[in-house]
């Protein structure tokens, strides 16, 4: 057995150590966003489908020494495809489509050696099953091994491999363990066509006494466990995007919640006494009730309450759906098209989360229907199990409050979702995020209209002519971008200022911009663009010259030649959700490529888990500038306190009266400068929840 276990071992952890590991890899060249990790599950879950139905197809339709013969092909031409850093062509456009940029990138790099590491758990498990028929050895103990071996290789990342390794060392140390995984997997497969061709199991002598097999599973059982599996699955990823879209983009917040669902196919998998049926029954209406809330109060609860609080809805959630796909497992004849149709299903829901749910809601909405899905799929366990006292609906008294439970918790869910779109005008979801578009105080001369991102809002215009042209929210005169802009000095002659914007919002920073100034606003998300042009007048009021790029900025900036602004200001966030790609070494001096030698760069960096003091200080010191911090108060007229930092080589600027007078001390976050370059960066190093 030890062959087995060490090769399902391994194979599993490098299956789980290359998803967090490939998916940073590519993150910044996507915006940065959740998305970008919810697509790349979505990949994961589609390969791995397909080893589990190639391993499937080897065992019903060829000989061990044909099985053998073509898994030894695959481990070689897997090897082909080493080692896995992603090329720079692809890099995207502004005009791919980034879920199926990111679907094809991912199948061009590491797609051969991800299908291999997939097939292995089920395939091997089949081979020593097929060894040890008749023993009484069941081949299930070593699905929870691959298990452990997934959840090591989860839990190792965030706090060993990330804060220490390079993304190019992590490529170079994967790719090594990949050529091991190959070595000890081979060697299986030469056993197994070993042992065919002497007509015997595995030397030990004596011919295999093929094991009766049980009754096949019927069609209603296998509908179960797909349903199961696709629960459990768009639990995870509704409740991985909702930590991450107001929190930050970061493998731990990835990881995280994976290892939770990992930790419940163990628990569930490596024996059937875990899984005890009554407490995770009635941890669930708790558990449901836990989440109802958090949904309705994530506003007002700290980043730490949230966490917690979403890991144990989460875990109770897949230890129902887990264990109930444990307690439904088949005779192991049927092992391979058991695990196929887990995968299936975990396939299709990452299919929902990632694809159709945008495609069908414009909020989101998956969360809500993951924990209906995870209530009545429970119900329907529990009516169909014949060992269980809740057979076929009895008692009626026990069944009553359950399915009365279950209908309150719908009922409460849907008016959670009506109540936080109620006040929106117009709502539109795509790959970067939702937007929604509100109106308040209408009809009033404080009529207003808003502009949120996920729970932040990204922008605010007062409707009445004479307030219209106000810089509000976070651009307020006195904000850092608001110093810089007003007090900037302007050019003699005809020529304006030419400004760079890092992020569009809603035209806002524009009303400060003067005849003869240019803006060049470059913007990842095209509704984004629609929103400002058509809802906000701030583009059409500016009297300056202003041009919109779509695309990712650090990109967009890459192939340009060098843009000579005066003045760059970043504000790139989706939420609190920091794109780390725009504040790394690299980044900044493509900024400064940009910049006119006494610039400056103004960055936005408010936010309520993250202190980008350091970092800004850090690439500020690298290029040999001065960084100045410059924290606002609330103002009148919709102003709300602020955090920027200007960054420049001008000293005479920085010595102005009013841009001296606002700079703020920056000893909240010590005397820390941290540089982070696009081979390293950690957020654990700024992380500050509240």
């Amino acid at each position: 057995m030890v062959p087995y276990a060490l090769t399902i071992f391994v194979g599993a952890f490098l299956l789980f150590q290359v998803q967090p590991l490939i998916a940073k890899y590519i993150l910044p060249w996507f915006g940065g966003g959740p998305a970008v990790w919810t697509t790349a599950m979505l990949f994961f879950q589609l390969v791995l489908l397909g080893g589990y139905a190639y391993a499937h197809l080897s065992i019903r339709r060829f000989s061990p020494r044909v099985q053998a013969g073509v898994h030894l092909a695959l481990l070689a031409a897997a090897l082909t495809q080493l080692p896995i850093t992603p090329a720079e062509a692809w890099k995207p456009t502004a005009a791919d489509l980034p879920t199926w940029r990111i679907l094809l990138l991912l199948t061009a790099t590491i797609g051969l050696p991800y299908f291999v590491l997939s097939s292995t758990a089920p395939l091997l498990q089949a081979w020593f099953s097929q060894a040890h028929a008749g023993r009484g050895r069941s081949p299930y103990r070593l699905y929870a091994l691959s298990s452990l071996g997934s959840l090591l290789a989860l839990v190792s990342y965030p706090f060993v491999v990330e804060p220490l390794l390079s993304r190019t060392a992590q490529v170079l140390v994967w790719s090594v363990g990949f050529g091991l995984f190959v070595v000890v997997c081979g060697t299986c497969a030469v056993w197994t066509w070993r042992s065919q061709m002497s007509g015997r199991d595995e030397g030990e002598g004596g011919d295999r006494v093929p094991a009766p097999a049980g009754p096949p599973p019927a069609v209603g059982v296998q509908l179960l466990w797909l349903a199961m599996a696709a629960c459990a699955v768009v639990l995870l990823l509704a409740i991985t995007n909702q930590i991450s879209q107001d929190v930050t983009v970061i493998p731990f917040l990835w990881v995280l919640p994976l290892s939770l669902y990992l930790l419940t196919f163990i628990i569930a998998f490596d024996h059937q006494r875990w899984y005890v049926r009554p407490l995770f029954a009635a941890a669930l209406v708790p558990a449901m009730i836990a989440g109802w809330w958090i949904i309705a109060a994530r506003d007002y609860t700290s980043i730490h309450v949230q966490i917690a609080v979403y890991s144990a809805v989460l875990f109770v959630g897949c230890m129902i759906c887990h264990g109930e796909l444990s307690r439904l497992k088949p005779d192991p004849r049927y092992l391979t098209g058991y695990y196929l149709t887990v995968a299936l299903g975990g396939a299709l829901g990452g299919v929902f989360v990632a694809v159709v749910a945008p495609l069908l809601f414009d909020d989101f909405l998956e969360l809500h229907l993951a924990f209906v899905g995870v209530s009545v799929l429970a119900l329907v366990a529990f009516f169909v199990d014949k060992t269980w006292i809740l057979y076929r609906g009895r008692p009626l008294w026990a069944w009553i409050p359950m399915i009365t439970a279950c209908l309150l918790l719908v009922l409460a869910l849907d008016r959670e979702a009506k109540r936080s779109s109620q006040f929106a005008v117009l709502q539109s979801r795509n790959f970067y995020g939702v937007l929604s578009l509100l109106l308040d105080n209408r009809g009033t001369p404080e009529e207003k209209i808003w502009l949120r991102n996920g729970d932040i809002h990204h922008g605010l215009q007062y409707t009445a002519p004479d307030r219209r042209r106000w810089p509000t929210t976070y651009y307020g005169p006195d904000s850092g971008a608001g110093l810089a802009l007003r007090h900037f000095p302007r050019p003699g002659g005809l020529g304006g200022l030419r400004i760079g914007l890092v992020g569009l919002g809603v035209g806002t920073l524009a009303t400060y911009a003067k005849e003869g100034d240019s803006i060049r606003a470059y913007e990842i998300n095209p509704d984004v663009k629609d929103f400002a042009e058509r809802y906000f007048t701030y583009l059409k009021d500016s009297p300056a010259d202003i041009e919109i790029v779509l695309g990712d900025a650090r990109l967009s900036m890459e192939q340009e030649a060098p843009q000579r602004f005066d003045l760059l200001l970043l504000d790139a966030f989706s939420g609190d959700a920091v794109p780390v790609h725009l504040l790394t070494k690299e980044a900044f001096e493509t900024y400064r490529r940009h910049l006119e030698p006494d610039g400056v760069i103004a960055i936005h960096i408010s936010n309520r888990f993250i202190d980008l003091i350091p970092v800004v200080r850090g690439a500020a010191d690298y290029l040999g500038l001065e960084s100045v911090f410059i924290a606002s108060d609330d103002g009148p007229l919709m102003v709300r306190a602020a955090k920027w930092m200007l960054v420049t080589a001008n000293r005479d600027f920085l010595e102005l009266k009013p841009i001296s007078q606002a700079i703020s001390s920056m000893l909240e976050s010590g005397d820390r400068t941290i540089l982070w370059t696009d081979d390293f960066t950690s957020l654990f190093q700024v992380f500050s929840p509240d």
